[in-house]
């Protein structure tokens, strides 16, 4: 006798019903189902799912990447954790006089800025010093990244944007030029001899709008120090205008102000910059301080800042796996930090430089739901409030003023060519509170794609389950 044994496989296919709400919102919308992924569930790891279309498939992020970033770099370092800039001499301070060189080691604060070297000015003039003999050594060495000062990503070369990192972060890299009509005059905002500033305006009789209200401006940089002509005509009746673009190498504008700031407190400084490592003899003189992590990721995401994300990436990539950080070593220290917390599942991510400023990084709605789903269990609404809050703040301050979104959504912006993209958090007049996503890569326009989701949003906070 045979006996025939049958196995029986059985697949489990996940189908969820899309609302008929959701399904009339994509038909008007005339975009593809399959350019775009969507995926809204209840907050919570059993959360009832809303709706999913192609949740799973793989997307351009844009900035919506930046909240991978932002969310490990809290986990690895906590809401309070300040970015240090520290102050080092080898050499011998008597009677206010320091016989040697100041040593500044930069570790990639990115929100140093102008106003900081005041206080630090007078952190030193309170250690004594009038006079530094030696030179202004900068140690720049915990990021290894490329000198370039400009991504490239687009046409628009010097813009704030598209600005590199750099361990030595001054600024933004942002250089700003300061056109005054009234007087003819162009200067820079502050002391930096780094660049060249040519004063080519002509201030005319005209009303102050259309082709009389801004100047041009062009950057020759085939010179040792850069060249920035502001050229043409401009109305005497307008006010000052501010040309705000990335032009030089941060950590000289830092050494060129610095030096000037320390000067206005009374030290002097004989000699010049220089590169180099802090030496394992040097003595610390002085550690400065970032403002808060919480402050810098709400930064990251409200604003969606590109830098901030990028120093984040490499802050963690050194934290990780050691300085000098790579861009390497920052996408695979987010991904195990993000692992190591059960904070990344469901499908491939592929961070790049972890701004969203790429077309090569990749995510999928489901992805980053169940990312937000773990941030929100762990952090709450404290968490919540780094992204960008509906009609308040942010990049979505505008998007939902005067709508029944206001206050009730917080949420991530990204936006490409052909890119457009949301996720975050909703909350509905019930006060259940979703985590929805909805990612669309469209020839259809960003336009279409954006009132989809304002559609979407709108539905799901009127939504009663």
């Amino acid at each position: 006798m045979k006996f025939i044994f049958i196995t029986f496989i059985f697949i489990t296919i996940n189908v969820y019903a899309l609302p008929q709400a959701i399904e009339s919102f994509i038909k008007k919308s005339t975009i593809p189902k399959k350019d775009m992924s969507i995926y809204i569930k209840e907050v919570g790891h059993k959360g009832k799912i809303v709706a999913a279309v192609n949740q799973n498939a793989s997307k351009t992020p844009a900035s919506v990447i930046k909240v991978m970033s932002t969310y490990a770099a809290l986990l690895k370092l906590g809401f309070d954790y300040r970015f240090p800039t520290k102050f080092y001499t080898t050499g011998r301070l008597s009677n206010g006089i320091l016989d040697g060189d100041i040593y500044i080691k930069g570790f990639g604060d990115p929100t140093l800025k102008s106003k900081d070297l005041v206080t630090i000015s007078k952190e030193l003039k309170a250690k004594g010093i009038k006079r530094i003999t030696g030179n202004i050594i900068i140690d720049r060495s915990f990021f290894r990244v490329s000198s370039k000062n400009n991504s490239g990503f687009d046409e628009h070369t010097y813009s704030p944007y598209n600005a590199m990192p750099d361990a030595m972060m001054y600024n933004e890299r942002i250089s700003t030029i300061c056109v005054i009509p009234k007087q003819n005059d162009v200067r820079k905002k502050e002391v930096d001899g780094s660049y060249q500033v040519i004063n080519k305006i002509k201030a005319v009789n005209k009303p102050c709008k259309g082709r009389y209200s801004w100047t041009g401006f062009k950057i020759n940089k085939n010179e040792v120090i850069p060249k920035v002509i502001v050229q043409g005509q401009i109305s005497k009746h307008c006010g000052q205008q501010n040309i705000c673009k990335v032009i030089t190498k941060p950590y000289l504008s830092f050494y060129y102000a610095l030096k000037e700031t320390l000067k206005k407190q009374g030290i002097t400084v004989d000699g010049n910059m220089r590169l180099r490592k802090v030496p394992q003899s040097a003595k610390l003189l002085y550690t400065h301080h970032s403002q808060p992590l919480e402050k810098i990721i709400s930064t990251t995401a409200k604003k969606s800042n590109n830098l901030y994300a990028r120093h984040l990436l490499l802050f963690l990539g050194a934290k990780i796996y050691g300085a000098p950080s790579t861009v390497s070593k920052g996408r695979r220290a987010v991904e195990h930090i993000l692992k190591k917390n059960r904070a990344l599942s469901g499908g491939l991510l592929s961070i790049d430089n972890g701004s969203g400023l790429s077309r090569t990084a990749k995510l999928s709605a489901k992805m980053l739901v169940n990312m937000l789903d773990a941030a929100y269990i762990k952090y709450g609404e404290r968490w919540m409030d780094t992204l960008s809050i509906a009609g308040v703040d942010g990049t979505i301050n505008k998007r939902f003023r005067g709508t029944v979104v206001k206050n009730r959504a917080w949420m991530k912006t990204g936006t490409l060519k052909r890119t457009k993209n949301i996720g975050g958090y909703v909350r509905s007049v019930t006060g259940q509170l979703y985590e929805v996503v909805i990612l669309v890569q469209s020839r259809r326009g960003n336009w279409r794609a954006s009132q989809l989701q304002n559609d979407i949003l709108t539905w799901l906070v009127k939504y009663k389950g």
